[in-house]
């Protein structure tokens, strides 16, 4: 349909009866409304990254323009209570089937294809904790940049993007394991690298940790730290316990840490460039049909990894204090700080908080991909007329 909204407002339309014509192509979603998303041939194009240095990056207009700055504020406000925290496409859009829904993404299936629908949910602690504007679009269209951008280190699974918050892409075998690469010893969750190793773990994830090493400091080299993909929090596992339970076999578990490894070197490169620390991440993989191992979900986003300030690390580091970031690192310190992040209600999500996390991930994304991400769209696109 011409005007399927992802920003619905109130219950979801009934479904329709069930019609004897057959369901319509996926490139239905093709056709939404303009007034409601950009499509792919409208969308703007993304930025020339800063010259290699680091230091002669151009800052975020966050914090060269204040008047940039209140735009964002003034435009978080009016969407506060019309983020994108539901979708219900399958009840719409003929054809498609809830596979499943995650902390952030719903997933639908059409055929031999998949609907990668990111919404505005913030999670952290391995549930969801409030909705954010504009979030899901700044996840979705980073991992588009940096998919484009790394097809060299590894083949990807996206075919399209139709909707800001949206990406198509072919269905494959996941492999049940999270890559989760690290640089620096830091992290605030329990499964984080400092939290164990301020333990006294000297061995995680089958990677020897040096003695004497304090928080945020770099590690002497990358190291991958897989996890599980258990239903309600992430289990550390090593490789031989990854190949010997069946996980996955010893070659493609092999070829994924490989890519893994290369496209964490990779995005540090870029962030450098662009002056942030990329800390560390996480990348899931799958297996296409014809058995080539790809890379899936998101890359190098603000919910996915961990970003730090380059030109004020060093300082903060040998003053004792936390680095700067630009991801939901203080998010997670916050709750920390303020509740048991794992099972206390979130009753009050202040605003300050919650806009701090929106602020952040704009800082994030303006830098590398869209300049003026949240300006354009709140100009081309008011608030008050999303539906």
């Amino acid at each position: 349909p011409a005007h399927v909204s992802l920003r619905a407002a109130g219950r979801p339309p009934p479904r329709e009866p069930a019609q004897s014509s057959p369901p319509r192509p996926l490139t239905v979603l093709h056709t939404r409304s303009p007034r409601l998303s950009m499509s792919t041939s409208s969308r703007p194009r993304a930025t020339p990254l800063a010259a290699a240095g680091g230091s002669g990056a151009a800052p975020s207009l966050l914090a060269a323009d204040p008047g940039h700055r209140d735009s964002v504020i003034l435009a978080a406000r009016g969407a506060m209570t019309n983020c994108l925290g539901e979708t219900h496409l399958d009840l719409v859009v003929p054809g498609l089937r809830l596979a499943a829904k995650g902390q952030v993404r719903d997933v639908y299936e059409s055929g031999e294809h998949l609907v990668l629908v990111t919404t505005d949910r913030q999670s952290a602690f391995d549930r969801v904790l409030a909705s954010i504007p504009f979030k899901g679009q700044v996840l979705n269209e980073t991992s588009l940049w940096w998919f484009n951008r790394t097809s060299h280190i590894t083949p990807n699974a996206v075919v399209s993007s139709p909707d800001r918050n949206v990406t198509i892409a072919k269905r494959c075998s996941v492999f049940p394991v999270e890559f989760v690469v690290r640089g620096f010893v830091t992290g605030s969750t329990d499964t984080s690298l400092w939290t164990v190793y301020n333990k006294g773990v000297r061995n995680y994830c089958g990677n020897a940790i040096p003695d004497g090493m304090v928080k945020n400091q770099k590690l002497p080299a990358n190291i991958l730290t897989p996890t599980t993909k258990a239903a309600d929090h992430d289990v550390p596992i090593t490789p031989d316990e990854i190949v010997k339970s069946g996980l996955m076999s010893k070659d493609d578990f092999d070829e994924a840490r490989s890519k893994a490894l290369s496209l964490f070197e990779y995005g540090q490169k870029v962030a450098l460039e662009n002056g942030v620390i990329l800390v560390d991440t996480k990348y899931e993989f799958g297996k296409t049909a014809d058995g080539t191992v790809v890379l899936i979900d998101e890359v190098h986003t603000p919910d996915s990894s961990r970003y730090w300030i380059a030109n004020s690390y060093e300082e903060r580091f040998k003053s004792g204090l936390e680095p700067e970031n630009v991801d939901k690192e203080f998010l997670r310190l916050w709750f920390k700080n303020n509740c048991n992040p794992y099972e206390d209600k979130v009753s009050n999500f202040f605003f300050p908080v919650w806009l701090s996390t929106l602020l952040k991930h704009v800082f994030h994304t303006e830098p590398v991909i869209n300049p003026k991400l949240i300006m354009e769209l709140s100009q081309k696109f008011p608030l008050r007329q999303f539906d």
